[in-house]
């Protein structure tokens, strides 16, 4: 059973710095997607990030790129979103998942974590 576990979340001024963590378990396949989407109060949940595991490709929204950097740690199995210069329109939860292909749908993931929260103050 897929199982994926974020931490990091908190509350951050502008212009501020954070990185996310989510601990994956349990995907048999040898590649994979895996990202990070978040969902503000009364919006659609959006994809932020994400990346194929076997070739290392990436994906970026255009809101934050050249702020966030997504990035995996194969011995640890981990994935993390650096996030900087975040903006208070960052603010939203953030949730990581994993599914056998890279849909820009959050609807079409397979697998969740429970979400952190991201707070940006002006």
């Amino acid at each position: 059973q897929v199982q994926l576990v974020e931490s990091g979340g908190t509350s951050v001024q502008a212009g501020g710095s954070l990185r996310l963590s989510c601990a994956a378990s349990g995907y048999t396949y040898s590649s994979y997607c895996m990202g990070w989407f978040r969902q503000a109060p009364g919006k659609e949940r959006e994809r932020v990030a994400t990346l194929l595991t076997g070739s290392g490709a990436t994906y970026l929204a255009d809101s934050v790129k050249g702020r966030f950097t997504i990035s995996r740690d194969n011995a640890k199995n981990t994935l993390y979103l650096q996030m900087n210069s975040l903006k208070p329109e960052d603010t939203a939860v953030y949730y990581c998942a994993a599914n056998r292909v890279c849909y820009s749908s959050y609807s079409l993931w397979n697998y969740w974590g429970q979400g952190t929260q991201v707070t940006v103050s002006a």
